[in-house]
């Protein structure tokens, strides 16, 4: 007789856990619990069959991998969290017998746990902690801005989130690797390449927060816990890796200097940007010696010889196969007279030129405002225009009430743009040779690859649409401002041409304003044709005898006459001509299809009918998730044709007020009414000039072009539908 299975001890029970049973096996709180999978990265699992693991009850309960807890059991962490707890305990004891000494002792001896062995465990190279870096930042961006006496956070870790977000921000500007910008109501969107991974966060906009009580921040800051412990470690690496110190010395120990009051050195103790400012000037002001530029001279007049002499040899040589040039192509080369002692000795082959080509375009990008000195005002957000625009090599300076560390002051003859978010003081002075724009113009600039035009950006214009770079537009709803950058970005449109892109922005937008007019077109031509074909397609052809004997038996299989039976066909034919023939689009508009999307219609029905249960339910999903952003894509569209409408009915209430009112000058009126010829008896008795107010209230109706205007008025609406046609 085999042995007797009980419930729960075998197959599928075995694998998992209840988390009550693992919280009894770790001999820890749920709290502490809690903490320890956020670190570790376990998280509750789902088993298929609920009823089974559960020993056959149906109540909710939270499960694990069994593995996943026998793994906790080895963790150091999980030891240090028992220690911290046992160590309260003390704390606590102390505290009631009132032995306050020593209570402060045991609360400045309180252990604490490192998780540096978890990052390495999460993330066994760099390129993976890379990838996690979007939440890690976002959040340390988010906890930086929370006010420091709130008593949810401590003030230190706040300062650190600070110090981890504005360090990595720093890595980004001097190694030039910013990418996209995005202004949001949320925050300011930025995307950097790091190692060959985008990696996207988001900081809030500069305001006083408020803590929120519905948030549970004991598990925010666990999470926080380990995005310092990742962000600090990765950007150990990333200065590591430009030889520069970490962490960056400062020149005050407050961050209120922002960007500006780090100190970028080099591990040997020299200041990198001083070096390279160096290392340029140097290589420019160092002159070479008479004996220097004599052996250089000679060097390239042998170097021009040897090359004359294999140019002759491979001429004499033409007739050699493909093979044998392949195989002398490296004796061609001409050796080096001289063995080169420095690097600037060495003559650089066409590899090198192309590499040094490569790099010089990838670099040029970040080199946007190299030749803009920018002022910004009080009112602008400083430290996102400082990042962006020292990021993309330009100067910038800022007044002084606004910080420390600008680099350039208000009355510097050599300011061009000077960032201005309101209109100027009647007390202030204005610069001719600046350039007042918005903050938005930064922005615009650096997700456009280029300086853009600041007409549009002046105070007091309206500005364009901020149009967001990291939207591929391939789904939903795009907007023409950003199909039409797309058209002129793939054309290669240069400055020249952006008045032929403003004349293609207003033809988008009028077609956009006439599409409803064609599409109830279109649906009476929809419903016109139906009615033709109806109309053209009559009874069986009398002369096909084959047909109408087909037809003349199965009417008598039908039991009908042979008239009722071609009545009751030719009713059914219409039925199904008018179901295959118009069509709704996801606009809900009527619209033709043609036999091809009627035949790929029929296909995809059968390829439906073939599917599984399973198949069938995700490729609904699918649908309906496209289906829903079809309609909010439309429903966009629709909000912006409605827009564009009422825009263009208060620009033509405008202009027609404009010119029902025209300025009345005393010369004007004079030389109007000396213009004015004599009333003809046929101008009397004219419908027109006898209805319109307007041709005789203004003084201009008597010119030539304002009779004109008054005859287009008065002009019938079917002379207009005569002439469209």
């Amino acid at each position: 007789m085999g042995k007797i299975k009980k419930k729960g001890e075998s197959g599928a029970a075995t694998n998992y856990i209840s988390r009550n049973m693992a919280i009894k096996k770790l001999q820890i709180s749920l709290a502490q619990f809690r903490r320890l999978c956020i670190i570790k990265g376990i998280y509750p699992r789902e088993p298929r069959n609920k009823k089974k693991v559960n020993k056959g009850s149906t109540a909710p309960k939270t499960f694990y991998y069994k593995k996943d807890i026998q793994f906790l059991l080895h963790e150091p962490v999980l030891h240090k969290l028992r220690e911290i707890r046992s160590h309260q305990r003390k704390i606590n004891r102390a505290i009631g017998k009132k032995e306050w000494a020593v209570a402060k002792l045991l609360e400045s001896q309180r252990p604490e746990y490192r998780l540096d062995h978890i990052i390495k465990e999460r993330y066994p190279s760099f390129n993976l902690a890379v990838r996690d870096l979007d939440d890690a930042l976002s959040m340390l961006a988010l906890f930086a801005t929370l006010p420091m006496h709130s008593g949810v956070i401590k003030p230190s870790t706040i300062k650190n989130c600070a110090r981890l977000v504005t360090e990595f921000q720093h890595y980004v500007m001097i190694a030039g690797r910013l990418k996209k910008v995005f202004v949001s109501i949320k925050g300011i969107y930025y995307q950097a390449d790091i190692g060959g991974s985008d990696v996207t966060w988001i900081v809030p906009h500069a305001f006083s927060q408020d803590t929120p009580r519905d948030v549970d921040f004991r598990i925010m800051a666990t999470f926080l816990d380990l995005y310092e412990t990742l962000v600090g470690f990765t950007n150990y690496k990333l200065y590591t890796d430009l030889n520069l110190v970490y962490p960056p010395k400062m020149k005050n120990e407050t961050l209120d200097s922002g960007l500006a009051g780090f100190v970028v050195e080099t591990v040997e103790g020299k200041g990198f940007l001083d070096g390279i400012k160096e290392s340029e000037t140097s290589d420019a002001t160092s002159a070479p010696t008479r004996k220097a530029r004599k052996e250089v001279e000679k060097r390239v007049k042998n170097l021009a010889s040897t090359i004359g002499k294999f140019s002759n040899a491979s001429g004499e040589q033409e007739d050699v196969g493909e093979d044998a040039d392949e195989d002398d192509e490296d004796k061609d080369i001409p050796s080096a007279i001289v063995e080169p002692t420095d690097a600037s000795e060495m003559v650089p082959s066409l590899k090198d030129a192309a590499k040094i080509s490569t790099t010089r375009t990838a670099s040029n990008s970040h080199k946007l405002f190299h030749s803009c000195v920018f002022f910004l005002s009080r009112e602008v957000p400083r430290n996102s225009l400082e990042f962006v625009i020292k990021s993309f090599g330009g100067k910038v300076g800022w007044p002084e009430t606004s910080g420390a560390g600008a680099a350039v002051a208000e009355s510097d003859p050599t300011i061009t743009h000077q960032i201005v978010d309101r209109s100027m003081a009647p007390g202030e002075t204005r610069h001719d040779t600046r350039d007042y724009v918005q903050p938005q113009w930064i922005y615009d600039c650096i997700n456009a690859g280029k300086l853009v035009k600041t007409k549009g950006y002046h105070i007091g214009e309206n500005l364009p649409a901020h149009l967001s770079p990291f939207g591929g537009g391939k789904e939903g709803y795009v907007p023409s401002e950003a199909a039409l950058s797309a058209i002129s970005a793939s054309k290669g449109v240069t400055e020249e041409d952006e008045e032929e892109e403003d004349a293609e922005k207003d033809a988008v937008e009028a077609n956009v304003m006439e599409t409803d007019a064609v599409e109830d077109e279109e649906e009476d031509d929809v419903e016109d044709d139906d009615e033709e074909e109806d109309e053209n397609k009559g009874p069986l052809d009398s002369d096909d005898e084959e047909q109408v004997y087909q037809a003349e038996l199965e009417a008598e299989a039908a039991g009908l006459s042979f008239t009722e039976y071609m009545q009751k066909k030719d009713a059914e034919e219409k039925g199904a001509s008018k179901k295959k023939v118009v069509s709704t689009d996801a606009a809900g508009k009527k619209r033709k299809i043609s036999a091809a999307e009627a035949e790929a219609a029929e296909e995809k029905e059968l390829a439906k009918m073939l599917m599984n249960k399973k198949e069938r339910r995700l490729y609904g999903q699918i649908e309906f998730g496209r289906k829903k952003k079809e309609e909010e894509a439309k429903k966009l569209l629709d909000r912006r044709v409605a827009h564009q409408k009422t825009e263009a009915k208060k620009a033509k209430e405008t202009k027609k007020a404009e010119a029902a009112t025209p300025a009345k000058t005393p010369a004007a009126a004079k030389s109007s009414a000396a213009a004015t010829p004599a009333k003809s008896p046929v101008a009397a008795k004219s419908p027109a000039t006898a209805k319109s107010p307007a041709a005789s209230k203004s003084p201009a109706a008597a010119t030539p072009k304002a009779a004109k205007a008054a005859s287009a008025k008065s002009t019938p609406a079917s002379s207009k539908r005569a002439r469209k046609e």
